[in-house]
């Protein structure tokens, strides 16, 4: 049985995110997608508009010194535009490291990703690590 188109579309985004591919990304993306991250850290927020969410990845990479990493676990569809993932993060910085579980909510418009609502395990611990 072939995979989701939807479900494909979200592991090459993860695949092209974990290899620091931000060409390929934003070929994934419409250009007016929104990424929610939750939280109240500086980083936290809506980031809105395609080169506003590849910065906020290149930050990512950036704040951890390249040691973010994120592993898809799972990937879930409804055939109607909506994915849902399960991922583990990790990363170190400034002497702190993090690892916990977390997803994201992904609404998809014809072959590309509109929208991704971000939800973490501990919304706390990551507002303790991104500071």
């Amino acid at each position: 049985m072939a995979e989701h188109p939807h479900a494909a579309l979200i592991r090459r985004g993860y695949q092209a995110f974990s290899e620091g591919d931000m060409e390929t990304l934003g070929t994934l993306m419409t250009a007016d997608v929104t990424h929610h991250v939750p939280g109240t850290h500086h980083l936290s927020g809506d980031h809105k508009g395609l080169s506003a969410v590849l910065n906020y990845y290149g930050q990512l990479a950036a704040e951890s010194n390249g040691t973010v990493h994120v592993e898809l676990m799972h990937v879930f569809v409804d055939g109607r535009g909506h994915a849902m993932s399960v991922s583990r993060l990790s990363a170190e910085r400034a002497g702190k490291k993090i690892e916990q579980m977390g997803g994201i909510v992904f609404r998809i418009i014809g072959d590309k990703v509109t929208d991704l609502d971000e939800c973490l395990e501990d919304v706390e611990a990551s507002n303790e690590f991104w500071g």
